[in-house]
């Protein structure tokens, strides 16, 4: 019986080689622009003090915002910890799509992160068995 069980488990994780590397593109697209947003507000340049300011955060939290996004990324980057970052960049993206209804930002500001978030996801389903073990998807 378990054998049956253990057969029919692994054909419902399976992926093929195209959609593998598909998800490790999606992921490594979302990494990419989440640590350069991430690692850009360590440095704060004008442009991001003013777009921070601007959302109605003091000046004073860029740093540990960069920070905090910098280290979720980081945690998804790694295979290991990969689910606990998507989870944690989805708290962090959820508050920017509230930041952006808050302050009534246009619809572009508003989706932007629910895309991101999407190709965090779908990058992670895509490349990581335990992801698909957790959310079989059946056609």
């Amino acid at each position: 019986m378990g054998g049956k069980f253990m057969q029919s488990n692994a054909q419902t994780t399976h992926v093929s080689k195209k959609a593998f590397w598909a998800g490790r593109i999606l992921s490594a697209l979302s990494i990419l622009f989440l640590l350069f947003d991430g690692v850009i507000k360590l440095f704060k340049p004008a442009v991001v003090v003013e777009a921070t300011v601007q959302l109605g955060y003091p000046e004073n939290t860029i740093i540990g915002i960069g920070i905090v996004l910098t280290a979720c990324t980081i945690l998804y980057a790694i295979p290991q910890t990969s689910i606990l970052g998507a989870i944690l960049l989805t708290g962090y993206l959820g508050g920017a799509v509230a930041t952006h209804v808050r302050v009534g930002g246009p619809t572009f500001s508003i989706v932007f992160p629910i895309i991101v978030g999407a190709l965090v996801w779908g990058g992670l389903f895509l490349r990581d068995e335990r992801m698909r073990k957790l959310i079989p998807l059946r056609s």
